[in-house]
């Protein structure tokens, strides 16, 4: 990776603090006058989780994932010009039942980044912003033992400002616009312990950078325009639902359908295969009354395996709100 300096530094703290306090504080007041008669498990694309009709869960999820070995195709090392490398993000999520079986889903993350080392600047904004539905189309007892549940899920994703993609790693997103599939089956036993998988695939389109030219894969490209591959994506689950508590301990992996890898000493590059394999553990509780309609969230993931990828460790935190109209 060279040295060159980001001409864009900014005073992150202001805008970060304003981004999430609204966000937080908003949910939260409107949750405190609303109470749920069931725990609230919040939803994520790939679990097999609904909201009950009628039901709003919104929220903010902080995360901070940190890495200083990273894989340059296949070699795994660090480099003294990133040292550690730092991503933190504020995520307003939200999902509504519109009814039992469809869910409308929408995320917004604000994103900031930092070397430890060396003279490159971070970079901080709104990234993307994601719009899903997801919907259960298939509902069964098994045996007297529980119920298979089966799911498809839409999604879309675009930037919302402009931010500059070609600064890998210091970007905060690829700038791409993305439109994912996805099936997920879902099998919850009475006893409260639960299996699920899930697949994906997400087609990507072209991204426009600020340069006439640009090498990578072995070609050189006169043109400003980047041809993105699309990924593949799967995770398998296991964990107990049962009461206020939700825990799932998953295994996730995502291979990149294209893409050259991470030239020696050079940095990466937005259409560069990234693969990765990840072991992430994740708790969600309700809080008992009086303040039965909040749920905490905490997790911890760590990436074993990649290509192109920093090998990092992510922790998370959220408040989220249930609220019934």
């Amino acid at each position: 990776m060279n040295t060159e300096t980001s001409a864009r530094p900014r005073s992150w703290r202001k805008r970060f603090s304003a981004a999430l306090t609204p966000l937080a504080l908003g949910p939260l007041a409107l949750g405190l006058t609303t109470l749920l008669a069931a725990p609230l498990y919040a939803q994520t694309l790939e679990d097999g989780v609904l909201m009950q009709k009628r039901v709003l869960c919104a929220g903010v999820v902080y995360a901070r994932d940190g890495w200083k070995n990273y894989w340059e195709g296949s070699l795994r090392r660090d480099n003294g010009n990133i040292g550690t490398l730092t991503t933190e993000s504020a995520t307003a999520v939200g999902a509504y039942g519109v009814t039992d079986r469809l869910n409308v889903m929408a995320m917004l993350p604000y994103v900031r980044t930092r070397a430890s080392e060396g003279p490159l600047h971070g970079m901080d904004g709104f990234q993307d912003l994601t719009v899903a539905a997801k919907y259960r189309f298939l509902s069964a007892p098994v045996g007297g033992l529980g119920r298979a549940r089966a799911f498809v899920v839409a999604a879309a994703s675009a930037p919302v400002s402009s931010y500059t993609p070609d600064f890998l790693p210091l970007s905060i997103g690829t700038g791409s616009r993305r439109a994912t599939g996805r099936v997920t089956a879902d099998f919850e036993a009475d006893a409260g312990w639960f299996v699920g998988a899930s697949g994906a695939y997400t087609r990507r389109g072209n991204v426009k950078l600020d340069r006439p030219a640009y090498y990578t894969d072995g070609r050189m490209y006169f043109t400003n325009e980047v041809a993105m591959p699309d990924v593949a994506e799967y995770a398998v689950s296991a964990g107990v639902r049962r009461g206020r508590l939700h825990v799932p301990v998953s295994v996730s992996g995502q291979r990149t359908l294209g893409g050259g890898d991470i030239r020696r000493q050079d940095m990466p590059f937005i259409s560069n295969r990234m693969d990765f394999v990840r072991l992430d553990v994740l708790a969600t509780y309700a809080l008992p009354a009086p303040v039965s309609a909040l749920s905490v969230r905490g997790g911890v993931s760590h990436v074993v395996r990649g290509r192109n990828v920093g090998q990092a460790t992510m922790v998370t935190g959220g408040l989220l709100v249930g609220l019934g109209f």
